[in-house]
C-alpha cells in the first residue's frame, strides 16, 4: 500500500465535493483552519475505539444520532441541549434493554456537508448548482448562494467548537444525571398513547429505587452523574478534514482533528477514491456506510484498506438498504466479512433507506419502514449468530413534522406544520424516544434467546 499524509487524498478520484473558483481564498482558509486548535482530542479517539470494541463482541451497545445536516441558522443552545437530552433518555432506554453500557455518539459539531443524488438542480427552467450543506454553500436558490464560498469552513469550525464546549458542559455538569434522565422519560410514558412502554419504564424506576436504598449515589458517583458523549460526522469535505488532521504526540499517528469518529458515505466509498484513502491514514474510529451496491468484493478491500492491522473498534459497517431489503444484501456481507475474520462493528441506519416523497411533496420517512428495517437488521444477526451492535438514526430533540407515524400518528397533512430541514426527514423527539423502547424490545427479546451474543 502507498504511503500515506493527510494531503495523499489529493491525487485521488474525488466526488461529491465543491470546485472553488477562488483557489487562492480557499488557501487562505486552509492555512488558518490549519492554526485553530482541533476540535477533538486523541485520547478521546482511542477511547472511543475501545468502547466501540466492545459493542462489536456484544459487550456494548451504539447509539448514533443526530442532524441530517446542521444549519448555520438553526444553531442555539436549546437545540442542541434538546438533542443531547433525547439522546439520554434513548441511552438510558436502550442500557436497560440490552444490560451492556450504551456509547452514545452525536452527528453533531460537524455535520454540515451533504452529498446529493444530482450536481444541479432545476427550478422553474433555472438550472443551479445543488445545495451541498451550509459548509460550502447556502440554501437560497441564487447564483450567488449557491457558490461554492470557502470562509463558511471558518464558520463552521466556530460552531462545531461551541456546540462541543456546550456538549462537554452537559456531559459532565450534572444535566447527564441518570435520575434526571428518568423523570424525563417519565414524562414521556404518562401519556394513554405510551402506555406500552410504561412497564419498562417502571422497570427502570424499581432498579434506580433500589440502587438508592443500597447506597449507590449519584451525586457521589461519576458513572451515574456524568457521562462520555462523542461527536460524529460525514467525512466528506476533505480540505476541511485535512486542515484539522493533526499529530498526536502520544502515539505518532495523524487524527482528523474535526470529530470523535467519521465516516465515509455510501456514495463515496470509492476503493481509490480521495474519501477512503483520507480515512485510511486517521487513527480515529472509521464508519463506512454499506448500500444496496455495495458488492462483497468492494467490501473486502476496503475493509483491508481501512483496518489493515484488524483492530477492534476500528471499522464500524453501517448498513442502510430499505426495508425489505435486508435479508437480500446483509447476509452477504456478514458471511465475507466472517470468511476474512474481520473484527467489524455492524451498526444499522434504517432512515437513508426509507426516504419517499409523500403525496403532499415532503420528502419524508415512515416510522413503520425505520422500525421495520431495525427488526430486519435484528432478525438477520440472529439467522447468522453475528452481533447487532447498534443504531443510527438522524433525529432531532425538536417538535417537528418531518417523518410520518409514530404514537401521535402524524399524516402527510401534517408535515407543513414544522417542516424544517434543509435536507433530509428527521425523527422528532417522540418518534426518537419511542424507537429507543422498541429497539430496547429487541435487545431485551435478543438477551433471552441469544445471551452469548450480548455476552461476547
Amino acid at each position: 500500500m502507498t504511503e500515506w499524509s493527510k494531503s495523499s487524498w489529493r491525487s485521488k478520484p474525488r466526488i461529491q465535493m465543491p470546485d472553488y473558483e477562488d483557489q487562492a481564498d480557499l488557501g487562505a482558509v486552509e492555512a488558518q483552519l490549519s492554526k485553530y486548535p482541533p476540535l477533538v482530542f486523541a485520547g478521546e479517539a482511542r477511547r472511543l475505539r475501545e468502547e466501540l470494541g466492545k459493542a462489536s463482541r456484544g459487550e456494548a451497545f451504539l447509539l448514533q444520532g443526530g442532524d441530517c445536516a446542521e444549519a448555520f441558522d438553526q444553531f442555539s443552545a436549546n437545540a442542541i441541549r434538546d438533542t443531547f437530552k433525547v439522546m439520554l433518555q434513548m441511552a438510558m432506554v436502550l442500557t436497560y434493554g440490552a444490560k451492556v453500557p450504551v456509547v452514545k455518539v452525536g452527528r453533531m459539531a460537524g455535520q454540515f456537508a451533504k452529498p446529493r443524488s444530482a450536481p444541479t438542480e432545476v427550478v422553474d427552467g433555472v438550472e443551479l448548482p445543488s445545495f451541498r450543506g451550509d459548509i460550502i454553500n447556502e440554501l437560497a436558490f441564487t447564483a450567488e448562494a449557491r457558490r461554492p464560498n470557502p470562509q463558511k469552513m471558518l464558520q463552521a469550525y466556530t460552531q462545531a467548537a461551541a456546540t462541543l464546549n456546550l456538549i462537554r458542559a452537559f456531559s459532565t455538569g450534572g444535566y447527564a444525571d441518570v435520575h434526571q434522565v428518568h423523570a424525563w422519560t417519565l414524562g414521556f410514558v404518562e401519556g394513554e398513547k405510551a402506555a406500552r412502554y410504561r412497564d419498562l419504564a417502571n422497570r427502570i424506576s424499581d432498579t434506580l429505587d433500589f440502587m438508592k436504598a443500597a447506597g449507590i449515589d449519584s451525586n457521589r458517583s461519576a458513572a451515574l452523574h456524568q457521562v462520555n458523549f462523542y461527536t460524529s460526522h460525514e467525512a466528506l469535505l476533505l480540505e476541511y478534514e485535512e486542515a484539522l488532521t493533526r499529530v498526536d504526540s502520544t502515539s505518532g499517528k495523524w487524527l482528523a482533528g474535526s470529530g470523535h469518529m467519521v465516516w465515509i458515505g455510501d456514495r463515496t466509498r470509492q476503493p481509490d477514491g480521495a474519501h477512503v484513502e483520507y480515512a485510511r491514514g486517521v487513527l480515529n474510529p472509521i464508519g463506512l456506510k454499506c448500500g444496496p451496491s455495495m458488492t462483497t468484493e468492494d467490501l473486502k478491500v476496503l475493509i483491508e484498506k481501512l483496518n489493515p492491522q484488524n483492530e477492534a473498534g476500528r471499522l464500524t459497517l453501517i448498513s442502510r438498504f430499505g426495508a425489505g431489503k435486508v435479508a437480500e444484501h446483509l447476509p452477504r456481507l456478514i458471511r465475507s466479512v466472517r470468511e476474512m475474520g474481520a473484527n467489524v462493528l455492524w451498526v444499522c441506519d434504517p432512515m437513508h433507506g426509507n426516504t419517499i416523497k409523500s403525496a403532499s411533496g415532503y420528502k419524508t420517512r415512515p416510522f413503520d419502514a425505520v422500525l421495520r428495517e431495525v427488526r430486519e437488521f435484528f432478525a438477520v444477526h440472529k439467522d447468522e449468530g453475528t452481533v447487532p451492535g447498534g443504531v443510527h438514526f438522524e433525529m432531532t430533540g425538536q417538535d417537528v413534522t418531518e417523518c410520518t407515524g409514530g404514537l401521535y400518528a402524524l399524516s402527510d397533512d401534517n408535515l407543513s406544520d414544522r417542516y424544517h430541514t434543509a435536507c433530509d426527514p428527521r425523527l422528532n423527539a417522540s418518534q426518537s424516544l419511542e424507537l429507543a423502547f422498541l429497539v430496547a424490545e429487541e435487545l431485551t427479546a435478543l438477551r433471552a434467546e441469544r445471551p452469548a451474543a450480548m455476552n461476547g
